[in-house]
């Protein structure tokens, strides 16, 4: 991570428009940027610790004002107060943030512990975890977060998961529904597609959970053995030797004896618009994912094709 940051860094990290940024600092003094040799001002980590930890407080109904007259011991214990009420979800993505910027393992740890006794598991994967990842992604796009740190939190967040699906023992079901995860070739993204595996599970279905990038071929192996009803996978990022409705359409061809469940932003690319053939589910979101598994007519009689 750059020890130097722009306002628009402290934009992107905390949610304040530069423009409010730059009133509190004249106003105020809340910020007290340094300048290169060559004059250009910057922020340093602790800049962004300290306009992190205003924009807790400012966001849970503390005046500015208020605010810049607080030392910084009083600004870090207040914020520490509201993050350990745990009112709020979205309080808690700012204190993971720090604990990235850190890389304090045992902080991460504590605060995700007592989110899911706070939220429950899926609340805290949901609300927390899942919108913690997309702000990392954000931030590594613009170079704010570098691959070391983004592989740090990715490796916790998957042992969480993990975890969560370990601690589970669903009632039986009758008649369980067999599903195949996996990730195409080169397809690395895999914690929405792990979460995946333990909503599936903890309704009592079965899974076969193969993981990241899975060469189309090796699939008929497994498929010949276990014959799943329903196929789970994820495009995140284009292919290299086929576009992503050629893939599907083979997929769907193959497989024509299960539903296929579908997701990733290949398939919100603008102007790229991808037709889905019939036995192909899309779910934009986990929520939509859950609502085909707590649907009544989970016979799949419903999304089985003619």
């Amino acid at each position: 991570m750059p020890t130097q940051y722009a306002i628009k860094d402290l934009e992107r990290l905390s949610g304040i428009k530069a423009h409010t940024l730059r009133i509190w600092e004249q106003r105020y003094g809340i910020l007290k940027p340094e300048r290169t040799d060559t004059n250009i001002r910057y922020y340093t980590s602790d800049d962004l610790k300290r306009i992190l930890n205003i924009s807790l407080l400012n966001c849970n109904g503390f005046k500015i004002s208020k605010i810049a007259k607080l030392p910084d011991d009083e600004i870090i214990k207040q914020a520490h107060s509201i993050l350990n009420n745990y009112n709020k979800e979205s309080d808690q993505i700012d204190n993971l943030v720090l604990c990235m910027m850190e890389m304090n393992e045992l902080k991460f740890e504590k605060i995700i512990s007592n989110c899911i006794i706070h939220f429950g598991f899926e609340s805290t994967i949901e609300k927390i975890i899942f919108p913690f990842m997309r702000q990392i992604g954000n931030m590594w796009q613009v170079g704010i977060v570098n691959i070391l740190q983004e592989h740090f939190i990715t490796h916790l967040v998957r042992q969480k998961i993990i975890v969560g699906i370990d601690g589970l023992f669903p009632e039986p079901l009758t008649n369980p529904k067999t599903f195949l995860l996996y990730l195409p070739s080169n397809e690395m993204h895999e914690l929405g597609l792990l979460y995946c595996n333990f909503l599936i599970k903890a309704k009592g279905h079965k899974c076969l959970y193969l993981g990241q990038s899975v060469p189309f071929n090796d699939l008929f192996s497994v498929t010949n053995i276990a014959h799943p009803d329903i196929i789970v996978t994820t495009f995140t990022n284009k292919m290299e030797s086929i576009s992503t409705q050629e893939y599907l359409n083979n997929l769907a061809r193959s497989f024509q004896n299960s539903t296929i469940m579908v997701s990733g932003r290949q398939f919100f690319i603008p102007n790229e618009p991808i037709t889905l053939p019939k036995n192909v589910i899309l779910f934009e979101s986990h929520e939509q994912f859950k609502n085909v598994l707590h649907s009544v007519n989970f016979a799949f009689n419903v999304f089985k094709p003619n």
